[in-house]
């Protein structure tokens, strides 16, 4: 059974910076695509990155430039560190498997003042 487990949420002032962390156990996290993916309040749940099992990566237009997105296989996790935070950035973040139905539990990220 493969689990995920995000951390690294809070809240920041605009313009501040938050890393999120997702752990992965269960699973052969060398051979996943990963993603970051987020759902904020009446809107529907985005991509905002992923990294392949091969290191590419690619984002949203919206968080190219601010955000980046890393993995450590050798702690089977995958990061996403978040610069110059916007208030628009506020929703709950969400780790994935790609082509999988495996979630992590989801972690709050807040950009306000």
């Amino acid at each position: 059974q493969v689990q995920l487990v995000e951390s690294g949420g809070g809240l920041v002032q605009p313009g501040g910076s938050l890393r999120l962390s997702c752990a992965a156990s269960g699973g052969i996290f060398i051979l996943y695509n990963m993603g970051w993916y987020r759902q904020a309040p009446g809107k529907q749940r985005e991509l905002v990155a992923r990294v392949t099992s091969g290191h590419s990566t690619n984002y949203a237009d919206s968080v190219k430039g601010r955000f980046t997105i890393s993995r450590d296989n050798a702690k089977s996790t995958v990061y996403l560190q978040m610069n110059s935070l916007k208030p628009e950035d506020t929703a709950v973040y969400y780790c994935h498997i790609d082509s999988t139905n495996y979630w992590g539990q989801g972690t709050q990220v807040t950009a306000s003042s």
